[in-house]
């Protein structure tokens, strides 16, 4: 999946590790569960409300952005959460995204409701369907489009995005699929497609420590899970409201945990079912600049990236230098019937990375 907007900003994406003055609240954590006796407690939990934001024109979806916000960047790997839906596709339109390019990230696709259509320049074809992971790497560059099927009368789902550390970021481009099975809980169930949770692990690979999940529970009910305690966790609510460390978190909001934790409980409001996406890795420490589709270590390889899609496609403000010595990046998305994308404007101002 893509970021359709037409004026996307430019941001500079920083998980490396900041100091944290300690408070009275850090000086134990005995009382708290999942946490060991006698050392530093992690941060209380920390709540992100989204921001709606509209994907092309009068009919297109608008998705509901949690990752990234100025407050925070990255969980683990993390880096780009939009969720959307349940939306009736009569109304909106459904999803129609033609080919459009990525570099330097994985997207993850997730539905709970409804059908996309994948095809890349690998020549894949495959289908998104609710409860099914599709993952593609980007690496050094690929593109894709999205297109809801006809049978689709509610689409509703999340589009997420891991980014590559610098040493992987140019590694090729693949895709993978995975139906992963229902792991029981005592009132709910988990559905590990990354990484590894209550017994259940997923085999699709990644390029750092991740963990991503679905999670659903029958109201006021209370579940218990071993976490890997160097991960830093987030959990997207979607339906019902969650209650973890006495914060209560609402539907469409994110709530993020620091690293220290080896235990999450977790507690489904009284009124409905929850369901939500948990997810965690290890913290990136990592400086990355994202535009549109792109992620770079800097400025000037988000902007050769574009140069270099501008230039496969013919776009009109192709650079003629670049596309006479360019070899082709991105590639050709087979059984798609329409142009492609061409990439928004940069920018006008050139973002320099912290030191």
């Amino acid at each position: 999946m893509t970021n359709l907007e037409t004026a996307p900003a430019e941001l500079v994406c920083d998980g490396r590790a900041e100091a944290r003055p300690q408070t009275s609240a850090d000086t134990s954590a005995a009382d708290r569960p999942g946490m060991a006796a006698g050392s530093p407690a992690p941060a209380a939990p920390e709540i992100l409300t989204p921001r709606d934001v509209p994907l092309g024109g009068l009919r297109a979806m608008t998705v509901r952005r949690t990752l990234p916000q100025r407050k925070r960047s990255f969980i683990g790997a993390w880096c780009f959460l939009d969720h959307y839906g349940p939306d009736d596709v009569a109304a909106t339109g459904g999803m129609h995204v033609a080919p459009h390019p990525h570099t330097g990230l994985q997207t993850v696709s997730w539905l709970f409701s409804g059908e996309i259509e994948h095809r890349d320049s690998l020549g894949t074809h495959a289908l998104v369907r609710p409860g099914e992971l599709n993952l593609m790497t980007a690496g050094r560059g690929i593109a894709h489009s999205e297109v809801s099927t006809d049978a689709v009368r509610v689409l509703h789902g999340v589009q997420l995005w891991t980014v590559l550390p610098e040493r992987d970021r140019a590694a090729d481009p693949a895709f993978d699929h995975y139906a992963p099975p229902v792991t029981p809980l005592p009132d709910g169930e988990l559905r590990v497609f990354l990484g590894s949770l209550a017994g259940s692990t997923s085999p699709v690979p990644t390029f750092s420590p991740l963990l991503g999940a679905e999670l659903t529970l029958a109201a006021g009910a209370v579940v218990e899970l071993d976490v890997d305690a160097g991960f830093e966790h987030g959990l997207l609510v979607d339906a019902g409201a969650l209650d973890v460390e006495g914060a209560s978190i609402e539907p469409g909001s994110l709530v993020y945990l620091s690293p220290g934790r080896s235990r999450l409980v977790l507690r489904a409001g009284p009124d409905a079912p929850l369901r939500a996406v948990v997810l965690g890795g290890l913290p990136l420490g990592e400086q990355i600049v994202m535009w549109w589709n792109f992620i770079g270590s800097s400025h000037d390889e988000v902007a050769a990236a574009r140069a270099r899609w501008q230039s496969e496609i013919g776009a009109a403000d192709a650079d003629a230098d670049v596309a006479a010595r360019a070899v082709p990046t991105f590639g050709v998305v087979p059984g798609y019937d329409g142009p492609p994308l061409p990439a928004p404007t940069l920018p006008g101002t050139r973002l320099i990375p912290r030191a």
